[in-house]
């Protein structure tokens, strides 16, 4: 793979395409939290993913597999996929087989219009919409303020009245998703066959963080579409100077971490909570993963030896004992330079806490999706032993 950079790495300036990166990236604020510049060294942050400049990918990766960057590019693949449930790949392949000459970004996005797609060909969706209107005949509600407030010499009747309409929110937010998408692929024909199908439907521009949506029986189908459409809005970051069109596709990697072991953890144990925020006085605690006899926090630090743990995260694990009432828990780290495993009490007399230091090794020597994720919840079924 070509034009690679690692986590926590600098970016050197040992050819002219690394050297306008780097200066494009000290003068674009949007990139700004995804990088460190310490006095004249540019360093990646703990986000990763693909960073397109001037008609070029640049990859910034996990260094879970040495430099392997193939490798490497396959399981933070791997892993975004699992944790965001996104099926829609061949997983009988690797994803740099199926990437070809495309980014990440492109293929994403073609998984979702293909998925999209597919629902769409079995029936738009439709929900019933209350609506108020002037109409020349009364339909549904008559409104009796309405009418004496506009129709006192109008031949017209207000109405309120319901519409069975697929110009509802899910449907205004698949063609907000389809439209703002198209700036960044070259293939856009699947998008664009999403679009003509959504061709009565309002479009409207939509805040994703105010989204509400609701899923029943009737709009399950899409789900899957929606949280995909949902997450490339969430991690694609538009980056326009004068004539030239960027943009950044990054995802945190502490989140990556901490999804991906949770839905594992989910998977191996359906009873488990997941991210369950409680409040115990004025304190608030929300541990990644609550057991019925431990607690497991997930951690992406690089940690060598027990001198690496910061006292914050054993306090922190210490009041989710104490406070859940649980007598064990886990730090869990992944692997940075060799398996590590360390126990240790914390508290004394009757508030003691064990608590479980462990690293997980994230590689994997195969070139399959369903082998990888079998290997590594194998791999955390074992954590205990």
């Amino acid at each position: 793979m070509q034009n690679t950079i690692y986590e926590y790495e600098e970016i050197k300036e040992d050819s002219e395409d690394y050297k306008k990166l780097k200066s494009y990236i000290i003068n674009t604020t949007e990139l700004h939290k995804y990088f460190t510049l310490d006095w004249k060294d540019l360093k990646a942050k703990q986000y990763c993913g693909i960073l397109n400049f001037n008609n070029q990918d640049f990859y910034i990766l996990p260094k879970i597999a040495n430099r392997n960057d193939e490798k490497n590019l396959n399981i933070f693949i791997y892993m975004l996929m699992y944790a965001y449930d996104v099926k829609l790949l061949n997983e009988n392949t690797s994803f740099s087989e199926n990437l070809k000459s495309n980014n990440i970004l492109e293929v994403f996005v073609q998984m979702f219009a293909n998925g999209l797609l597919q629902e769409l060909k079995k029936g738009l969706y439709k929900e019933y919409l209350t609506k108020q209107d002037n109409l020349p005949v009364l339909k549904g509600k008559y409104l009796i303020n309405e009418n004496l407030k506009y129709n006192f010499i109008k031949n017209k009747i207000y109405c309120e009245y319901d519409e069975f309409s697929e110009n509802n929110s899910l449907n205004q937010f698949f063609l907000y998703a389809i439209k703002y998408l198209q700036k960044f692929v070259n293939d856009k024909k699947l998008l664009k066959q999403c679009e003509l199908i959504f061709d009565e439907v309002e479009y409207k521009s939509v805040d994703i963080n105010k989204l509400n949506i609701h899923f029943d029986r009737l709009n399950l189908r899409f789900k899957t579409s929606f949280e995909i459409a949902l997450l490339l809005l969430r991690q694609s970051i538009p980056l326009f100077n004068q004539d030239k069109k960027s943009f950044a596709f990054l995802f945190d990697m502490n989140v990556l971490f901490e999804k991906f072991i949770a839905r594992m953890v989910k998977e191996l144990d359906s009873n488990a909570k997941i991210q369950n925020q409680d409040n115990f006085g004025v304190l608030t605690l929300k541990p990644d993963i609550i057991l019925e006899n431990q607690i497991i926090d997930t951690k992406y630090k690089k940690i060598r030896s027990i001198e690496d743990i910061k006292q914050s995260d054993k306090l922190q694990a210490f009041a989710y004992g104490i406070n859940y009432g649980v007598k064990n828990v886990m730090l869990l780290y992944p692997k940075y330079e060799s398996i590590f495993s360390f126990d240790m009490t914390l508290g004394k007399d009757f508030g003691e806490i064990n608590l479980k230091i462990k690293t997980i090794d994230l590689d994997f020597g195969g070139n399959n999706y369903k082998e990888y994720i079998d290997e590594i919840q194998n791999r955390i079924g074992k954590l205990n032993e």
